[in-house]
C-alpha cells in the first residue's frame, strides 16, 4: 500500500505503508520517474512537478504493478 501527495518540504511523495512494498520492480518504476528514496522519512520523493496530473500517474504505475494506493492532492501555496 502507497500513500501519494505533495509535500511542502520533500515535493511528490510516495511513501510505502511497508518495507514490503518496495519491490525491484517498485523501486524500479518510481526511479524511472525521477523519485529518490528519503531514508529519513522512508519514502520516495520527487522534488518537481507536483500536480494532481503528476499524483495520478505515480499511483496509476503503482496500481499496475498491483499496489493499493491512497492519494492526496492539495496545492502549495507559497511560503
Amino acid at each position: 500500500m502507497f500513500l501519494v501527495t505533495p509535500d511542502r518540504i520533500h515535493g511528490l511523495v510516495a511513501a510505502p505503508r511497508s518495507p514490503e512494498d518496495r519491490t525491484p520492480d517498485t523501486e524500479k518504476t518510481l526511479t524511472a520517474q525521477g523519485y529518490t528514496w528519503n531514508s529519513d522519512i522512508e519514502a520516495f520523493t520527487r522534488p518537481t512537478d507536483h500536480s494532481p496530473a503528476a499524483v495520478d500517474r505515480t499511483a496509476d504505475a503503482l496500481r499496475e504493478l498491483g499496489h493499493y494506493v491512497f492519494t492526496s492532492w492539495t496545492p502549495l501555496s507559497p511560503g
